[in-house]
């Protein structure tokens, strides 16, 4: 099925959209404000030494200087150790190994927080599509995540006949390498190298602190990581940054050359292909089905629930049908979703109750058909003693939900708020506990309201009753301002 994607471009953030037959599959936001320096390669200077802490302070051209601990030096192995090369050996006392003044090729391994500089490390890594280069290093390594024993020695092999002798460097293999072409794995190795001789060349005619390598922002990760047979074209909104990506791709990713669109309409881009409404919709707890039916979605922080109902829908000549309709249209517009809200972990499905196994399997195989476009590690289980299907989506990033939004102040995360009743009833126990411990000549309620208004209607007697039991009386005071659950009782 071909693909778009879209790219809108503000100095604040970057979007990225995802589309087949004109609706929105993923959706992928970066922005400026948050986007941090893991994995940036700078050439530093050695500013301090400290023996005592076995540390030394790096000038990188930071705000702060940035922490570099001797066990993230990376030390040539001593002959008679295992294999040639590098590797961590027992680490020489660090002034032994740094000299104040000394130029660094340095990666940070961990942004800085608060008061703490950036943390460093010698050994140099840069992630590719599906490979991890070591340019220090001389192994190949598999990821841990890749369980199968078989298909470990066989990407072990591949890469071992693509990788020639006599070159420098070694690879890890990422998760993103299972299923990929030798072209594929190839094209990685290429681009790999060629930032590595880049990042070689601007520190040889560079003077410290110089940055040398900047992570791959969200525009550019699309032309390494998102493109794919099926992508038809990437249309970008912006002059600048479509010129920015062009040269990007003429280095790095020359195979996308011919897929890169400046946008010039008058529209907003989103608007044009309605992606905003789709970021709005896949915000909200509630998604509609166009039989009728619909799903509720509630993530949480150990597991997504989804619950699917009919709704409005009876359209068919039996009530099985209806259910049997349903759940075929839901599995659909579950696997987008997931995809559109890039919701990860423990996923639990209560698809509608079906009577017939041939049902259940159907829907079942419906649902996979379906995942299947996702290129995010999965796995489905069938239906339980319970009816419901469970799976897991493996967590790539934070969800657009966690990204967009923050917990409600009212309600605190909650999702629901005290009724004002409820609230009434306990202002009137709070005030009980303050006529006991203070001797006050009147009380004032200050509070919501809706609140205030039962207590001059319905609540009226209550609040009587209450003032004649502690014997003194009680004024009221509406608040525009305050929530449904806020509230304060001044002593006068």
């Amino acid at each position: 099925m071909p693909e778009d994607i879209l790219i809108n471009f503000t100095p604040q953030e970057t979007r990225v959209a995802v589309m087949q037959q004109g609706v929105v599959q993923e959706l992928h936001i970066e922005r400026t404000a948050s986007r941090g320096i893991v994995g940036n390669i700078y050439l530093g200077k050695v500013v301090r030494i400290l023996p005592g802490m076995q540390s030394a302070f790096i000038d990188v051209g930071l705000e702060r200087t940035a922490f570099l601990h001797v066990a993230d030096i990376l030390m040539p192995r001593e002959p008679g150790e295992n294999g040639s090369g590098h590797g961590h050996a027992v680490p020489k006392p660090i002034e032994r190994i740094l000299s104040e003044g000394q130029s660094l090729l340095v990666q940070v391994i961990k942004d800085p927080i608060g008061t703490k500089g950036a943390r460093l490390s010698t050994q140099i890594s840069i992630a590719g599509r599906m490979l991890v280069y070591l340019p220090q290093e001389k192994h190949i390594g598999i990821s841990q995540r890749i369980g199968d024993e078989q298909e470990r020695l066989a990407l072990k092999s591949r890469l071992t006949k693509l990788v020639p002798e006599d070159e420098p460097g070694g690879f890890i293999v990422r998760t993103m390498a299972e299923g990929a072409t030798d072209d594929e794995l190839a094209r990685d190795i290429e681009y790999l190298r060629r930032i590595w001789r880049d990042i070689r060349d601007a520190a040889r005619s560079s003077s410290p602190p110089a940055l040398l390598y900047q992570e791959l922002s969200l525009g550019q990760r699309v032309l390494r990581d998102f493109v794919n047979p099926e992508t038809a074209r990437i249309v970008i909104d912006s002059r600048e940054n479509f010129q920015k990506l062009t040269q990007f791709a003429e280095v790095y990713t020359p195979m996308v050359l011919e897929l890169l669109e400046h946008y010039t309409g008058e529209r907003p881009l989103f608007d044009l292909h309605g992606v905003e409404e789709e970021i709005e919709k896949a915000l909200a707890r509630r998604v509609e089905l166009k039989s009728g039916g619909y799903l509720i979605m509630d993530q949480t922080e150990a597991m997504t629930t989804i619950d699917v109902n009919t709704g409005g829908f009876v359209g068919h000549r039996n009530f099985d049908d209806t259910i049997f309709k349903t759940n075929l249209e839901a599995a659909h517009v579950i696997a987008r979703q997931l995809r559109l809200r890039n919701l990860g972990g423990i996923i639990i499905i209560d698809f509608i109750d079906m009577e017939t196994s041939e049902h259940r399997d159907a829907v079942l195989a419906e649902f996979n058909k379906a995942l299947a476009r996702d290129h995010t590690r999965m796995t489905v289980n069938g239906f339980t003693a319970l009816g419901l299907v469970e799976m897991t989506r493996k967590r790539t990033r934070e969800s657009l939900a966690h990204v967009l939004c923050e917990p409600c102040p009212t309600c605190g995360g909650r999702g629901e708020v005290k009724t004002a009743r409820t609230v009434t009833y306990e202002i009137l126990r709070e005030l009980l506990r303050e006529a006991r411990q203070f001797n006050a000549r009147e009380y004032r309620v200050i509070a919501a309201p809706a609140v205030i208004d039962l207590y001059l209607d319905e609540e009226s007697q209550s609040l009587a009753m209450l003032s004649d039991f502690i014997g003194k009386p009680i004024s009221l005071q509406a608040e525009p301002g305050y929530s449904q659950e806020q509230y304060d009782i001044v002593l006068l």
